[in-house]
């Protein structure tokens, strides 16, 4: 079990002061998260002009690596980026400074091609998983076992009880699957820390920061990534049931 330290994701400058969007604050809250327990760290790269972007993975990625050397770095495809295919594949097609990994979204259509893509050039994919239907089209994918992680994330779900069932209904096909790949879960705004506690109960890795919440597990306002790493750490480590 590892936590994850996701700092930025699409949010924007107004939902904290602390959001790092420039490569400088990146740098900053990285080493910060990974100082506070972060084994990993997963960028949304940013231009100049504070929009997510592909083609700011080289320059990003480099930086932090250079400040967190051995820790997996890992960055996002969402289609949203580049807001078209073969525009969202030129840009990894460029990419010269791989990150570790990158997650995939299952539930967007060119997923299986991003997927032979980053295999392509040696980097590892986190499997995004929303649904249950984004868990069976994983499962039926020839290759589907090639993959550095499974991703279950309910972001568009705040009802709890909704999201835990279909977070187990993902399980089940991933179960049936007789899949063997490590399981990372998430959850977002209001499910952020059930989820994490939820993780901690079943043995999975999970993640926090910025891009799924700013609230504490007490309800107030972090002040940082590196204190909500600090929390969501305390919650794995703890021997209470």
């Amino acid at each position: 079990m590892i936590v994850q330290a996701c700092i930025n994701g699409a949010r924007s400058s107004d939902f904290h002061p602390r959001l790092p969007l420039a490569i400088d604050a990146m740098v900053r809250d990285a080493t910060a998260s990974v100082a506070a327990g972060a084994a990993e760290l997963h960028i949304h790269p940013r231009a100049a002009n504070g929009k997510e972007s592909l083609a700011a993975v080289d320059d990003t990625v480099a930086a932090i690596r250079r400040v967190c050397p051995g820790t997996l770095i890992g960055v996002s495809t969402g289609a949203w980026i580049e807001d078209e295919r073969e525009k969202t594949r030129e840009a990894i097609r460029r990419w010269r400074v791989l990150p570790d990994y990158a997650s995939v979204n299952l539930s967007e259509d060119d997923a299986p091609g991003l997927m032979q893509l980053l295999r392509q050039k040696g980097v590892g994919i986190e499997a995004g998983l929303a649904s249950v239907a984004d868990a069976q089209r994983y499962i039926g994918l020839e290759d589907h076992d090639r993959v550095f992680r499974v991703l279950i994330e309910l972001d568009h779900e705040q009802d709890l009880q909704r999201a835990r069932d279909i977070a187990d209904g993902i399980i089940e096909v991933l179960e049936r699957s007789r899949g063997h790949r490590p399981i990372l879960l998430h959850g977002f705004d209001r499910t952020v820390w059930p989820f994490v506690r939820l993780a901690r109960e079943r043995r999975y890795s999970t993640r926090i920061g910025l891009e799924d919440g700013k609230h504490l597990p007490d309800g107030t306002i972090a002040r940082d990534n590196a204190a909500l790493v600090t929390a969501a750490v305390a919650i794995l480590s703890s021997q209470s049931p």
